[in-house]
């Protein structure tokens, strides 16, 4: 398999990447059309932030599997386009945690004793001390906008500064805020009660500007502004005025909405320092994510093993031997039941009971649904897409956990409808990881699902067993198992019969004329 690599990385990732036996294209600087011309032929693509993996770009790319970005912003990847052509996308949101972090305080310290403005006053031969009077940080209130690794671990720093810690961030739970020891308060507060104000936070729809003119009205006077997370979620025209009159006394930026900025008048002001967009430019950092984003991909094409992926659920190594066979029960079952029924489905419910219910569900999920869809569209659904697919087609997903599994120590059950009409199938593992269907609308059984089976419903009468392997007999096609299930002496049956060998139409439609057969279903399953 084919990786490439279109900026630069510490060549240590590349040697994880080439030693795991794939092969390596350094290609950094291409631009988008040269991207699109090459992008076909690669598995994997790594980039870092100068590259922009666009939906024209995932369009081309015709065989990737995983982006990989060594770091953690993906302001340059279309992840709903990655997702819906079944694309992993990749970060490594650790890696540049400490660094991002360090030089977060490297601005808040140089912005609160004016450093460089004093270094270039003492470059042009001066000796103003009086001009560049700063403040100090002990005691002073540092309000953290977004608590994750990056805006976390600033916490610690300013505590062992003595300084006060605000946060805001409306995904945090009770267990961090109980760890970090800061007091977590809404934005409006965070605003008005902070010395200086600092962002570690995404930019989306919700975070775009921020801090705008009127979320500026609502701090201290004299207030402190810090960025170095995404360009974007400060309004800089507003900043700019807000400099100008005093409003806030200073301001420091890593990062700009328009990269690198052109003819900012924030650069006229000498309140205003700033930096090219250097929060994880270390040579440690830039070693620790080529280093991750290199193992995650090698774990992804090589192992199957999915970590930090922001559009499927990460399954640690150590998790995923639990996981799987599971996996390979939901989507196998996913898939018989589909096979099985006519009519456009309009609703999945995914029950897990027992033990299996403690375990990580989404990828089970995800693997059900995937199994559901398969059969309808064949080749452009997979473990990625799937539940996007599902979404697109108006399909309804549920989840439903209990306790107990009857005489077995775990069960799914995956039921599928359309308006009045549901079938239901339940899966079990025989001894810890053979999947086996043990009940088909009511129907006890006990079936592998593998390979070629057919699926035959008929009046419970004699001769029906005898009348199948006739039929198969003459055409010479071995029946590797047989299972049967009834719904009263007399009634409505079921028999589920595995083949050797591929079935065709004159057979199914032979036995379908046999006595008291009353609809048959070809199934194909993975051996």
């Amino acid at each position: 398999m084919k990786v490439l690599v279109s900026d630069n990385i510490s060549p240590k990732g590349v040697a994880i990447l080439e030693k795991a036996g794939l092969t390596v294209d350094l290609k950094p600087g291409m631009t988008p059309n040269e991207l699109k011309k090459v992008i076909g032929k690669y598995e994997a693509l790594v980039i870092r932030s100068a590259t922009r993996a666009t939906a024209e770009i995932i369009e081309a790319a015709t065989k990737l599997k995983v982006i990989g970005r060594a770091g953690s912003g993906l302001d340059n990847v279309d992840k709903v386009a990655a997702t819906k052509h079944g694309v992993v996308v990749m970060n490594t949101p650790g890696g540049n945690t400490v660094t991002t972090a360090e030089h977060t305080v490297a601005l808040m310290v140089a912005m609160a004793r004016m450093v460089p403005q004093a270094t270039a006053s003492m470059k042009e031969g001066k000796w103003e001390k009086k001009k560049f009077m700063g403040i100090e940080l002990y005691g002073k209130t540092l309000g953290i906008v977004g608590l994750g690794n990056i805006g976390s671990h600033v916490a610690k720093i300013a505590q062992g500064m003595g300084m006060t810690v605000l946060a805001y961030d409306p995904h945090l739970s009770e267990e961090k805020k109980k760890t970090l020891g800061v007091k977590v308060v809404e934005l409006k507060e965070l605003f008005k009660d902070s010395d200086i104000i600092t962002l570690h936070i995404p930019r989306t729809a919700e975070t775009e500007n921020l801090i705008n003119e009127k979320t500026i009205k609502q701090m201290k006077k004299g207030v402190r502004i810090i960025n170095a997370s995404r360009g974007g979620t400060i309004d800089e025209a507003a900043l700019y005025e807000a400099l100008k009159s005093g409003k806030v006394a200073a301001a420091a930026l890593d990062v700009f909405a328009t990269e690198p900025p052109e003819n900012s008048p924030l650069f006229e002001l000498d309140n205003f320092i700033c930096t090219p967009h250097l929060g994880a430019s270390t040579q440690d950092a830039q070693e620790n994510v080529a280093i991750a984003v290199a193992n995650q991909i090698v774990d992804y094409l090589v192992h199957g093993s999915i970590r930090n992926a922001v559009n499927f659920p990460s399954v640690s190594a150590d998790l995923l031997p639990g996981l799987e066979p599971y996996i390979n029960l939901a989507e196998r079952m996913g898939s018989f039941i589909t096979q099985n029924f006519e009519g456009g489905i309009n609703g999945v419910t995914i029950e897990y009971k027992g033990e299996v219910a403690e375990l990580m569900l989404e990828p089970i999920t995800i693997a059900a649904i995937k199994g559901v869809l398969t059969p309808i569209l064949e080749e452009t659904v997979n473990f990625i897409n799937a539940p996007a697919i599902a979404k697109e087609r108006g399909i309804e997903i549920k989840e439903v956990t209990t306790d107990d599994a009857g005489d077995y120590h775990s069960m799914i059950v995956i039921t599928v409808k359309s308006g009045k009409k549901v079938s239901s199938v339940s899966g079990v593992l025989h001894g810890k990881k053979d999947p086996r269907i043990v009940d088909f609308d009511g129907f006890a059984v006990e079936v592998v699902p593998s390979g070629e089976m057919l699926v035959v419903e008929n009046k419970d009468k004699p001769g029906v067993i005898g009348g199948i392997g006739m039929v198969m007999a003459e055409h010479k096609i071995n029946i590797a198992r047989m299972q049967f299930g009834r719904e009263t002496r007399g009634g409505k049956a079921v028999s589920i019969v595995s083949v050797d060998k591929a079935i065709s139409q004159d057979i199914i439609d032979k036995i379908k004329k046999l006595p008291n057969v009353l609809s048959i279903n070809l199934i194909h399953l993975p051996q």
